[in-house]
């Protein structure tokens, strides 16, 4: 592990501790647990749609044979024809987190990891000795520093979580660079109208975007993703890869998920997230809680004093909420909550209103 790599501040330069790196590893499915009212975790929904419940089931009679070389290729140009690209930019994912498992095959000498940020990218990089440089975006959280010009490699999420906030597909261009790889984690794009600002649709050899479909069809306990790229790209990427990777009804949602009447719902579920955080962020506002905006994605982060003792009392009230302090460049007056219903977003706030 690179405990002693260094990170950047606009033009300041930290160190990284050994003993924040641990933090990395902590997600919002920690915060949670049974009978907690959940803001903890980003998936919308407890439980995939119907439709795609009886689409999974369908399949289950296929489970005696090995997954399908016809059924993945199905899969890819299913997932190519969503984006406008070919079958051979599309890498099936078991989860987009899988895709940042695979990043280490790319041989970077640095890679420069955009914080505050999803910590699993950094996490993988770490675990596999590739030198690390923090790049740590202060407040409004924008693309306006500077990547070292050594890093060949970088990673950024778009829409950022937890910040909420969607960089323009121009600040992503400008991190270009000859003899560079831009990594995009695009997991929560779908919930964004029109999915403005994504790259997934651009056929670019220097880019890769990473997708989730976990969040959206509330699929987290199937994992499944996919990454868009350069052929040539993604060939380096599944080296040494398993054999089978994906298992069958994995290969089967990735498709249905994928194709025209799916997309269209989760345009649907896109708008009405809008209207949701919008309220939320309203609520919010009227009880004195600071809320960072301009917010795009299904989450908002809240900054609030003293807000591990506020999550902890929110637990014991039977509400969970994701601490913030273990992303870099945020600290424990930092809480991430997702985007809810009505009903239950007047249960945080009533609670909040209370404690604070």
């Amino acid at each position: 592990m690179n405990d002693g790599c260094a990170g950047v501040v606009g033009s300041v330069v930290v160190k990284t501790e050994a003993a924040d790196v641990e933090a990395l590893r902590h997600h919002g499915d920690a915060e949670t647990g049974p009978g907690l009212l959940d803001f903890a975790v980003n998936v919308q929904g407890t439980r995939p749609p119907e439709w795609l419940k009886r689409r999974l089931v369908s399949s289950l009679d296929g489970l005696g044979s090995y997954p399908s070389v016809a059924a993945n290729l199905r899969a890819r140009e299913t997932v190519a024809a969503r984006h406008g690209r070919s079958p051979e930019e599309v890498l099936l994912l078991s989860g987009g987190a899988e895709g940042f498992a695979m990043l280490p095959r790319l041989e970077p000498s640095l890679a420069a990891l955009i914080h505050p940020s999803f910590t699993e990218p950094e996490w993988m990089l770490r675990e596999a000795g590739v030198p690390i440089v923090r790049v740590i975006l202060g407040h409004p959280y924008r693309l306006d520093v500077e990547i070292p010009d050594t890093a060949d490699l970088v990673v950024v999420g778009n829409p950022t979580n937890p910040t909420s906030v969607l960089h323009s597909a121009e600040d992503i261009h400008r991190l270009r660079r000859p003899g560079r790889i831009v990594v995009v984690d695009e997991a929560f794009a779908d919930a964004i109208p029109e999915e403005v600002e994504s790259l997934a649709g651009e056929s670019l050899r220097d880019v890769v975007v990473l997708r989730s479909l976990t969040k959206t069809w509330a699929l987290a306990g199937l994992r499944c993703g996919y990454a868009l790229g350069h052929p040539d790209v993604l060939a380096r990427l599944r080296r040494g890869r398993a054999h089978w990777p994906l298992g069958s009804l994995q290969v089967e949602a990735i498709t249905a998920c994928c194709e025209t009447f799916a997309v269209d719902l989760a345009r649907e579920k896109a708008d009405r997230i809008g209207v949701l955080r919008r309220s939320m962020i309203e609520r919010f506002d009227s009880i004195g809680v600071s809320v960072h905006t301009p917010a795009a994605a299904p989450f908002l982060l809240l900054n609030v004093p003293d807000g591990n003792a506020v999550r902890d009392e929110l637990r014991s009230r039977g509400i969970a909420v994701r601490r913030g302090d273990t992303f870099p460049g945020l600290s424990s007056d930092h809480l991430r909550v997702a985007v809810r219903e009505p009903t239950e977003t007047d249960m945080l706030v009533d609670a909040l209103k209370e404690i604070l």
